[in-house]
C-alpha cells in the first residue's frame, strides 16, 4: 500500500472524498486482515519517547478525525505510527452534518470539512477498542452532541471521560472543531476553567478507582489571537493538564480565498494551516516551558513541516491531511530525518 498510494492516489481522487475514505480505510482493513499489510514497519519504525508518562513507539502520530469509530486500528497501526488517536466519540451515536460535507483542494493540499462529529457513539468505539490487538499509545477523543447545549457540555466531556479512561492510554478533550455550533465558546474565558476543572476533579477520582493514571489532553484551534493562546496555557500549567494538541482545523480562508470551495464552511485543514498551526505552537512553548508536552497537527506534508513544529517545541506531531495527500509513506519520511531520539 505504501508504494502503491502514489499510483492508486489519482483514482481515489477521482471519488467523492467520503467515498475514498471508506474504500481505503477498508482495502487497509482487508490488507491487514489477510496478513499483506506492513507490519514490519511498526518494527523499522521504532524511535521511542516518552511523552505524558507514555512510551511512544515514535514521534508521528495518527490525528482524531480518520478512525472516528475505532473500527480500522490494527489496519492503521501497521503503517507504522507511534500512536494512533481515534474518535471524536460523542456520548450517543449521530449522523452528523448533511452531505456534501467534505471537500479536497488539490490546488493548495487542503482539506474542508464540516462533518460534524458523525460518529456511532463512545460505546461503539469502546468496543472496537476493547478488540484491537494493536498494543501501543491509543489515544481517545471525546466531544458532545451536537444537541446538547453548550451550558451541559461538561455532562457529555464527563460521560466520555467516564468511559474512555479504561481503554485509553490518554485521552483528548476536543472544544476547537469549528463545526459544532457555538463549540468554541469552550475555549474562552471561565468556560474553559469550569470544563477542565471539573474533568480533573473526575480524572483524580479514576485514577484512584482503576489504579492508574490517564493523561488529559485538550485540542486547540489556530484561530486563537496570542492572549488566548497565553490565557489558555496558563490555565493548563494552574490546573496540571497533561498535555495540549495544538491545533485543530482552522476557520480562516485567506491562504485559499480564490479556490471554488472557498466559501464552503467548515474547518480547513492541510498546507494553508501549517504557519497558523506552527504559532500556535510557538506561543505554547513559550509560556508553557516544558512542563506541559505539545502535540502539534495542522499542516504537515513533508519532513521539513514536521521538523519546524519539533523545532517550534512540540514534542509529538500529528497528521491526517498529509496521509491523504502523500500516503503512508510520509511517516517514513518523517522519521527518517529526524534525529534519533532522546527527546523527553
Amino acid at each position: 500500500m505504501m508504494d502503491l498510494y502514489p499510483l492508486l492516489r489519482p483514482l481515489l481522487f477521482s471519488l467523492d472524498p467520503e467515498t475514498a475514505h471508506a474504500l481505503t480505510l477498508n482495502a487497509l482493513k482487508l490488507l491487514e486482515k489477510s496478513g499483506l499489510n506492513q507490519q514490519p514497519l511498526r518494527v523499522e519504525n521504532k524511535q521511542p519517547i516518552q511523552v505524558m508518562g507514555l512510551t511512544f513507539d515514535n514521534p508521528v502520530g495518527l490525528a482524531a478525525g480518520l478512525d472516528k469509530n475505532g473500527d480500522y486500528i490494527d489496519a492503521i497501526a501497521a503503517l507504522g505510527f507511534g500512536f494512533i488517536e481515534i474518535g471524536t466519540a460523542t456520548p450517543r451515536p449521530q449522523s452528523g452534518n448533511p452531505k456534501p460535507r467534505l471537500f479536497r483542494l488539490p490546488e493548495h493540499q487542503a482539506i474542508i470539512n464540516r462533518m460534524g462529529f458523525n460518529n456511532k457513539g463512545i460505546d461503539h468505539l469502546l468496543q472496537q477498542a476493547r478488540q484491537r490487538h494493536y498494543q501501543g499509545v491509543l489515544g481517545i477523543n471525546i466531544g458532545k452532541n451536537f444537541d446538547t447545549p453548550i451550558a451541559d457540555a461538561a455532562n457529555d466531556y464527563l460521560t466520555g471521560l467516564r468511559k474512555a479512561y479504561p481503554v485509553a492510554s490518554y485521552i483528548t478533550i476536543n472544544i476547537s472543531s469549528p463545526n459544532t455550533q457555538n463549540l468554541r465558546q469552550l475555549q474562552q474565558g471561565d468556560e474553559i476553567r469550569k470544563l477542565l476543572s471539573a474533568l480533573k476533579e473526575e480524572q483524580h477520582k479514576l485514577s484512584l478507582e482503576h489504579n492508574r493514571y490517564v493523561p488529559l489532553a485538550i485540542k486547540i484551534a489556530p484561530d486563537l489571537n496570542d492572549e488566548e493562546i497565553g490565557h489558555i496555557a496558563h490555565l493548563l500549567l494552574e490546573l496540571a493538564i497533561d498535555g495540549v494538541i495544538a491545533t485543530n482545523t482552522t476557520i480562516a480562508r485567506d491562504k485559499v480565498g480564490s479556490h471554488l470551495f472557498a466559501k464552503e464552511a467548515g474547518g480547513l485543514s492541510g498546507a494553508p494551516l501549517k504557519a497558523a498551526s506552527t504559532h500556535v505552537v510557538r506561543v505554547l512553548a513559550a509560556t508553557l516551558n516544558g512542563q506541559i508536552p505539545i502535540i502539534a497537527a495542522g499542516g504537515i506534508l513533508s519532513a521539513a513541516d514536521a521538523e519546524e513544529k519539533l523545532a517550534a517545541g512540540a514534542s509529538l506531531v500529528q497528521i491526517y491531511s498529509g496521509l491523504i495527500y502523500r500516503g503512508p509513506q510520509l511517516i517514513t519520511e518523517i522519521l527518517q530525518a529526524l534525529p534519533l531520539p532522546n527527546r523527553s
